[in-house]
């Protein structure tokens, strides 16, 4: 299965790693230096098993800057863009957020958009209206900074914020991919 994952940071990267284990994962960044590391198997941030996984594992995994090739034929896209807190506006940007959707809705309309970013409460569903789909979901994440890949491969909970065949699949994906089976 294709996966893409957009945005390369702590839960971008994890993911993309975790999932590229038995899936064709093709990760996006804005940054090329973030793009040319994974791209060389090493990791741009400080993570024992990151490091450890991109050295030693098969991994079905490559990055690029450009949003369009990465999504065509991807069935799940990870939105992993940072959604820093505005304390002027008193809210999260959530403006990368909104342009991937609208970016993969245009390239890959069938692909289901996991949100794996801080967002507010309620923007999934307001994305749903927005862009008239059911498609977008919100699964959050449970990490920490050095070691975001052990954390997914030995997750206390996996939780995806739907009842759908696609949400089911996906948390499948994120169990299939985790050492800890219980």
């Amino acid at each position: 299965m294709k996966i893409a994952v957009i945005g390369l940071g702590y839960v971008g990267l994890s993911n993309a790693v975790l999932l590229a284990q038995h899936n064709e994962v093709v990760g996006v960044d804005i940054l090329q230096e973030r793009v040319d590391l994974l791209n060389s198997r090493k990791s741009s941030i400080v993570d024992k098993e990151l490091s450890e996984f991109l050295k030693t594992k098969k991994l079905n995994l490559s990055a690029t800057t450009d949003i369009g090739p990465a999504v065509v034929g991807a069935e799940y896209v990870i939105i992993s863009t940072p959604t820093n807190y505005d304390e002027k506006k008193n809210q999260f940007d959530t403006a990368t957020v909104e342009k991937v959707i609208q970016e993969v809705i245009i390239v890959e309309p069938n692909a289901s958009m996991i949100v794996k970013s801080t967002i507010p409460v309620g923007f999934i569903d307001s994305m749903r209206q927005r862009f008239n789909t059911d498609a977008v979901i919100f699964s959050p994440e449970f990490l920490r900074e050095g070691s975001a890949l052990y954390d997914n491969l030995y997750p206390s909970r996996i939780i995806v914020g739907d009842k759908s065949e696609r949400a089911e699949i996906f948390a499948n994906l994120l169990r299939f991919g985790a050492l800890k089976k219980d």
